[in-house]
């Protein structure tokens, strides 16, 4: 029988490319779903963040975030910014670049994540947020 599992999960951040490892987040999600075999995704409902996979250690996530400020640097001009004046047209471009959602497979009671591998949460947007994930896991 299939089986839908819906959850959320809450984050406080402080903007600017603020990473979170929600791993654990998930890994209890699905011990509660009691889903042995199926599909893990989570996504965050909003257009300044996004989900991921890395290595989470502090190496990592610095050169991750020096990759994103030479791709979407903060100080130049984005049509965003002069539309609605917000100065948070850089989030919106990492944003899209990294995507809001990341599915997962699960296997054996698993996530199918390599052992060097955590799913990270990042908020782009210039100030801090509430944000709420949403997490679906969908199997047997």
């Amino acid at each position: 029988m299939l089986i839908i599992h819906s959850d959320s999960i809450k984050v406080e951040t402080q903007g600017f490319t603020d990473c979170h490892d929600i791993t654990p987040d998930l890994e209890q999600s699905w011990k509660e779903s009691r889903i042995r075999e199926g599909l893990l995704t989570v996504m965050v409902s909003g257009s300044t963040a996004a989900v991921t996979t890395i290595e989470n250690e502090p190496g990592a996530i610095a050169d991750l975030k020096q990759a994103l400020d030479r791709i979407a640097p903060l100080e130049i001009e984005y049509a965003h910014n002069i539309r609605w004046n917000d100065g948070n047209g850089f989030a919106h471009v990492r944003a899209a670049l990294m995507k809001p959602a990341l599915s997962i497979p699960v296997i054996g009671g698993r996530m199918s994540i390599g052992t060097w591998q955590q799913v990270v949460f990042l908020d782009f947007d210039n100030r801090p947020r509430s944000r709420s994930l949403v997490v679906q896991i969908i199997g047997m």
